[in-house]
């Protein structure tokens, strides 16, 4: 999915443009970023509303060619910053995270699939 399909299906505003063509093949809808690495897939969206520096990084880690920001949450300047210098394309969706990944499912962009339980140690 472009970048272009992602504004229109979510009315988001595109803050920051990448510096190449970008096709999307999945969707990652968190704020815990270490889930995101630990289910990372290539040419992978972050849908997040965590818009510190932290959600870029993991951007960069994950080789998350972009992300969308949901609930209006304009980010601040240095995560801008950083993402211009990384080459992350940054979004701004007004919906909810949950609206968001479902317009966005409802595109056609797939998740990252069905993912094994875990049972947490206690």
């Amino acid at each position: 999915m472009t970048l272009d399909e992602i504004m229109e299906a979510t009315e988001a505003q595109m803050l920051l443009e990448p510096p190449f063509d970008i096709n999307l093949l999945s969707a990652c809808a968190s704020d815990l970023m270490s889930d995101v690495l630990l289910f990372t897939k290539p040419n992978m969206l972050l849908i997040t509303g965590l818009t510190n520096p932290q959600a870029i990084r993991t951007c960069d880690m994950a080789e998350a060619p972009a992300v969308v920001f949901v609930r209006g949450k304009y980010p601040p300047r240095e995560t801008l910053e950083l993402a211009d210098e990384m080459g992350i394309a940054v979004l701004l969706s007004p919906y909810t995270m949950f609206e968001t990944a479902g317009l966005l499912y409802k595109a056609g962009l797939k998740g990252i699939g069905k993912l094994p339980i875990i049972r947490q140690q206690r």
